[in-house]
């Protein structure tokens, strides 16, 4: 039986996006729960992992965001597939290597088979370069990675009895590659596969952004020493403090100039339009335009 699970904060999000995708998915077995949130999504989780552990008939559990949708009617096929290695921990759907942060995608991603669906600007989607295996480039390829993205986490039942999320470390950010490190501190494999989902989420990646770094250090400073690679960048802590000093005024730096290149566009527009509405044409072709509108 393979089950699907989500922590619910807003119910008519879930019943949008994940419960439609659910229902899409779901064999005739599989059981379904749509549980409201007890406190940060690591408790949240963490009570879904005890409700299934030690359940026999379990081949997997789905947990996903309330705000994920997935789209392949052939899904659990697609996750027996994915975890038919039995050193698997976890699957997803996207994922990278080389991570060295929470900030996974600066690492080298190598599995982008989901669409983020957007309201803002009239809505439309985004999607990932591995959406389309058509249009996919060469790099693309399911396979094992650092850590994959946690809107949506199938876990096998090794996983479901033997791992839990880390509570302490934030209320949100950076529990799923916190959770990916905790299993391959197990010698257990984080892999990607070939599943598809629709994130229903704004453009902004980080609309709590005091939070974010407050779980980038907490994260760093767990596995610093731990996992090779994260937490750690050349030069000493002092050396890559000053850096990221840099960076961080060089990235406000180059943000200001976007703004100023936006407004400098906008006005330009403004100006070719106010140009357009002072023409003759446009003055002799006033009565056509009223004449549609009515």
């Amino acid at each position: 039986m393979i089950a699907f699970a989500s922590s619910v904060t807003k119910p008519d999000v879930y019943a949008r996006c994940a419960k439609v995708g659910i229902e899409r998915a779901a064999e005739p077995g599989s059981e379904v729960i749509a549980a409201e949130a007890t406190g940060p999504i690591s408790r949240s989780y963490n009570a879904l992992l005890d409700r299934f552990a030690g359940r026999d008939e379990l081949e997997a559990l789905v947990l996903l965001h309330q705000d994920t949708e997935i789209v392949d009617p052939d899904f659990c096929a697609r996750v027996r597939d994915a975890l038919e290695d039995p050193q698997v921990g976890v699957a997803g759907c996207v994922g990278a290597i080389d991570v060295r942060s929470i900030a996974w995608w600066e690492g080298s991603v190598t599995l982008s088979s989901f669409a983020n669906r957007y309201e803002e600007h009239g809505g439309g989607d985004l999607p990932g370069f591995s959406w389309a295996w058509s249009e996919a480039p060469p790099y693309a390829q399911v396979g094992e990675v650092d850590t994959v993205d946690g809107f949506l986490l199938v876990l096998p039942p090794w996983t479901v009895g033997n791992v839990r999320f880390d509570e302490e470390l934030s209320h949100f950010h950076g529990y799923d590659l916190d959770f990916c490190l905790q299993v391959r501190e197990a010698g257990r494999k984080v892999v990607t596969a070939d599943l598809r989902a629709l994130h229903h989420r704004g453009i902004e990646m980080l609309p709590d952004l005091d939070s974010w770094i407050d779980a980038h250090v907490r994260i760093a400073e767990k596995w610093d020493g731990r996992m090779p690679g994260v937490g750690q960048a050349p030069g000493s802590w002092e050396e890559r403090a000053r850096r990221a000093e840099a960076e961080r005024d060089a990235a406000r730096t180059i943000a200001h100039t976007k703004r100023l290149e936006r407004q400098a566009r906008l006005r330009q527009v403004e100006r070719a339009l106010a140009e357009a509405r002072g023409s003759i044409s446009w003055r002799l072709t006033a009565p056509l335009r009223r004449l549609r509108r009515l």
